[in-house]
């Protein structure tokens, strides 16, 4: 698969997944961000860490340093934080 077939293939993922955050966080239905991130091998630290770190750079100024350090996180990290990030809408928006 070429490099900008790839590029595609990965955005038409990313938006599946982007529409999939979507209808969960209006159904406020938690199983589906379960099952993403039950089956990921990673220790309540790693996680409390990667929430650390994430509140921290975004916190920030410089989106240089926060961008470098997104770059760098594999795709379990991802999964985290948008499912932490699902959630916390959910929790903002409560009525």
């Amino acid at each position: 698969m070429s490099g900008s077939a790839q590029q595609q293939h990965g955005s038409e993922q990313s938006h599946e997944i982007d529409q999939g955050v979507m209808e969960t966080l209006r159904s406020r239905d938690h199983s589906v961000l379960a099952q993403q991130i039950d089956p990921l091998s990673c220790t309540h630290n790693d996680i409390v860490e990667l929430l650390a770190q994430y509140l921290a750079l975004s916190d920030q100024d410089d989106d240089d340093v926060f961008d470098a350090w997104f770059d760098g996180l594999s795709k379990a990290q991802h999964t985290v934080l948008k499912v932490f990030e699902v959630y916390r809408g959910q929790f903002e928006h409560q009525e």
